[in-house]
């Protein structure tokens, strides 16, 4: 079956980044269980919440005393780089019934939303889109979710000095590079990464990464805009099949860029 084959393909390209993903579990699994919340809260949370850096704000939250809503106000804040994604992913997955884009927004993460895109980027044919993204979201949840139960088990085992979350920028990195193909993508990465990190030191917390990804749209679009304005626009020459000929192939009509 062509979606079976898709599905396949999918999960292929998102298997090595489990590498990167399962340590960040285990932290995720072992947390709650570390400060007193117990290993029924951490299974929960990464079945229900799904999001790593989400799930342990909510334990920091509540091992200090915060209530619910603090803790789940705190997590909303952190995933509203979510709204970016889905916003980029509209224009791909737009064809498809509104009960099974809201099944796809479960399975949405930084990792799936990097491969999807970067894969999907020049292709015309929506056949199969929404079979590679389920395929490499269920893989990632898989194993997210056993190494969540893994994390849960071996708490105790783990010593203090093995810096598990040092896998989170790691993952990160290698989403990143893949997508750094144009002069836009390298301007908005490099914006978006210089102000978030101002913002953090400015005490702007989970609202450094949102502020950051505006300053990187702006900087992409400015950078893309000013790339693909004509060179006549100057006040140079008309070309000389103005007189009532076909516009130029490269006008305003032309292809989009693959990258969104």
């Amino acid at each position: 079956m062509p979606s079976l084959t898709h599905a396949r393909a999918g999960a292929s390209a998102v298997a090595p980044m489990l590498l990167g993903v399962v340590p960040f579990g285990l932290v995720a699994g072992a947390a709650p269980v570390a400060h007193g919340l117990g290993g029924w809260t951490a299974m929960g949370l990464s079945t229900v919440v799904f999001a790593g850096a989400s799930q342990l704000a909510i334990v920091d939250v509540l091992s200090q005393g915060g209530s619910a809503v603090v803790a789940i106000l705190a997590a909303c804040t952190i995933n509203l780089r979510m709204v970016l994604y889905s916003a980029s992913l509209a224009p791909y997955l737009g064809h498809e019934s509104t009960r099974r884009r809201l099944g796809a927004a479960y399975l949405l993460n930084d990792q799936v939303y990097a491969l999807s895109v970067t894969h999907w980027a020049g292709e015309e044919r929506t056949e199969g889109r929404l079979a590679f993204y389920v395929g490499a979201g269920v893989l990632l949840w898989a194993g997210w979710v056993a190494a969540t139960i893994a994390g849960v088990v071996l708490e105790s085992a783990v010593p203090d000095s093995v810096p598990l979350d040092f896998a989170v920028p790691l993952v990160f990195l290698v989403l990143l590079i893949p997508l750094l193909v144009s002069t836009p993508a390298v301007a908005a990465a490099v914006a978006g990464g210089v102000v978030a990190v101002i913002a953090a030191e400015a005490g702007a917390g989970p609202l450094s990464t949102i502020v950051g990804a505006g300053a990187g749209i702006a900087a992409g679009a400015v950078v893309d805009a000013r790339r693909g304005a004509p060179a006549s626009s100057t006040g140079g020459s008309p070309p000389a099949s103005s007189t009532g000929g076909s516009p130029p192939a490269s006008s305003t009509g032309g292809s989009p860029p693959a990258s969104p």
